[in-house]
């Protein structure tokens, strides 16, 4: 009778979401045929999940990732987006990337998280800012780096480096070390007293 009453859920959560996923998986491939898009056969892609290379590039993810719901990435340029084993978005997450994002294994990303690697150039006051180009930096997410909900990051960020909820981050933040604001700056290292990078200010 367990078994019985235990049979819509799995029809809906089990199977039905990885018939799903794996739909989903097939169509990235047959539509980006142009573009390098490599997703292990284990990795869940949830309802919403995206991509939009127009010009090509890479799209790679590690096994055991998951991408719960509305997950977009928009790469521009032939950038690349490699995502390591063991990686979760958990829901409307935003990545633009042109050059690289590395995302090392168990990193994870909370609600409305977004990722981007330029932004507009602005200082000249005799040129519309949408004509001034734009500076990109390659990224780099440590492992294990946890980025809570609604966060902005336009910047790497260390091993194990943990981002608070609403902050923007402007700058590298460290291996070990916790960082919130907007922006956002170091409040807490909680490594290893002898591996404190040299010369962090805290607070």
């Amino acid at each position: 009778m367990n078994r019985l009453r235990k049979l819509p859920w799995k029809l809906r959560y089990v199977y039905g979401e990885r018939m799903a996923s794996r739909f989903r998986r097939r169509m990235l491939l047959l539509t980006n045929m142009h573009a390098d898009v490599r997703i292990a056969k284990n990795t869940r892609l949830g309802p919403g999940f995206r991509l939009y290379m127009p010009e090509g590039g890479a799209f790679i993810v590690h096994p055991g990732c998951d991408f719960r719901r509305d997950f977009v990435c928009e790469i521009y340029g032939g950038g690349t987006v490699e995502v390591g084993a063991g990686t979760t978005f958990t829901s409307s997450a935003f990545l633009q990337i042109t050059t690289r994002l590395t995302i090392h294994p168990r990193s994870a990303f909370g609600q409305a998280t977004q990722i981007v690697d330029g932004n507009h150039r602005w200082r000249d006051p005799d040129v519309h800012m949408f004509d001034q180009g734009y500076d990109y930096t390659p990224l780099e997410m440590g492992p294990g780096a946890m980025v809570f909900s609604k966060c902005t990051v336009f910047a790497s960020l260390g091993e194990r480096a943990i981002v608070g909820a609403n902050s923007l981050v402007s700058k590298p933040v460290p291996p070990y070390c916790f960082a919130a604001g907007s922006p956002a700056r170091v409040i807490e290292y909680y490594g290893r007293p002898e591996n404190r990078p040299e010369g962090l200010e805290v607070g």
